[in-house]
């Protein structure tokens, strides 16, 4: 043991039923990210992205019951359909919450992609299993997007 503390660190993996190109675009379209994006009962009313490295992004997303929020970032690397990173954070972040670094990488699996997310480091076990639960959702949802285009 190099008596280094477990780094948080978010690693998802999951298989959409679409060549990659084709999922690429629901990772990076703001028609597609408006139908996915976020967990199970949230919307994304409000989209605003500039895909190309050093680009910016700004997302309000709005839950059941409550007030429209905003998370915003840079993208740091795009390259299609292979791979997207950039940083999130949220405007209005709880005290717990830092700027983290997501990327998604894809690769094909016959005529499906295979997904792997990377996220962190996060600074609390809290905040990573937040973050866990609503890329679990949205995965959910872009694979049944992705599903009805078919």
């Amino acid at each position: 043991m190099d008596g280094q503390p477990d780094r948080l660190v978010l690693e998802l993996k999951c298989r959409v039923d679409a060549l990659p190109e084709r999922t690429f675009r629901s990772l990076t379209e703001p028609a597609d990210l408006a139908q996915w994006w976020g967990p199970h009962g949230f919307t994304t009313p409000e989209i605003e992205l500039d895909l190309r490295v050093g680009g910016n992004y700004r997302f309000g997303m709005q839950p059941p019951d409550g007030d429209l929020f905003h998370l915003s970032g840079e993208f740091l690397d795009i390259a299609p359909p292979r791979r997207v990173v950039y940083t999130f954070r949220w405007e209005e972040p709880d005290p717990d919450d830092r700027e983290t670094v997501v990327t998604l990488s894809l690769a094909a699996a016959g005529e499906a992609t295979d997904v792997a997310l990377s996220q962190g480091e996060f600074a609390t076990p809290g905040r990573l299993e937040l973050h866990r639960d609503g890329w679990t959702d949205g995965f959910e949802k872009l694979r049944e997007l992705v599903a009805q285009s078919r």
